[in-house]
């Protein structure tokens, strides 16, 4: 069953932030709060999946020292993430050692929820991991109506036949949750979906609309148009 996520009001996941004036260059934020995404979509042990293991794992990507960050991915959990819908709290491990309390309380793991799923499925880092993410999210979407169907089916199949244009279509979406423009992603749904990427496949739209009318020869011309440029 998909559940809907409920962000809070003041929570605005940095994900696509680029410097001002390097606009190809993430932030470090963004860099943070991504790779605790992708971490989450990858990783199975709970064991893995604490603070301190986050940012043992994304320090020794960037290769530096994971006490420089935690205090960056503790703050991007606790104010960011979860209070986005992206996170949550999986459960708690028991501590051997330490304070009496924390011993009683453990130390708490996190997951991803079906919104983060879906927010995972627009980060590049996590590879051909993005579209096995996103097939099984679309999958597990009701048929609902005929526009539910429509989209449910035909999202599947260009995630076989056109991965990047899907890629372009989730990622728009995506980036308008972190902007703000919508206030939910998941459950994924047509009407959410068209208000988003409606103007941005317009181009998409005209050219397969027109190729589908076209005759054979200049069926061919195009295709042959597209290999020269590509």
């Amino acid at each position: 069953m998909v559940v809907a996520q409920v962000k809070d009001d003041k929570s605005t996941i940095a994900i696509f932030d680029t410097f001002k004036t390097r606009k190809n260059k993430f932030t470090g934020e963004a860099k943070r709060q991504r790779g605790i995404i992708a971490h989450l979509a990858t990783e199975q042990s709970p064991e893995l999946r604490t603070r301190t293991s986050i940012a043992h794992a994304i320090a020794k990507q960037h290769g530096i020292l994971w006490q420089n960050i935690y205090s960056g991915i503790f703050r991007d959990l606790d104010e960011v993430l979860i209070p986005a819908g992206v996170v949550k709290e999986g459960g708690r491990l028991p501590l051997r050692r330490g304070p009496r309390a924390l011993q009683l309380e453990g130390v708490p793991f996190y997951e991803l929820t079906d919104t983060g799923m879906l927010v995972a499925s627009s980060i590049e880092e996590l590879g051909d991991k993005r579209t096995k993410l996103l097939q099984s999210y679309i999958s597990s979407l009701p048929a609902g109506d005929q526009s539910a169907k429509t989209m449910k089916e035909g999202m599947l199949f260009l995630i076989q036949v056109a991965p990047a244009f899907v890629a372009k279509v989730i990622n728009e979406y995506i980036f308008a949750y972190s902007t703000g423009a919508i206030d939910s992603i998941a459950p994924l749904d047509a009407k959410k979906l068209r208000s988003v990427i409606a103007k941005e496949i317009t181009v998409e739209k005209e050219l397969v609309e027109a190729f589908i009318s076209m005759p054979q020869d200049q069926k061919d011309l195009v295709r042959n148009f597209f290999k020269v440029l590509t």
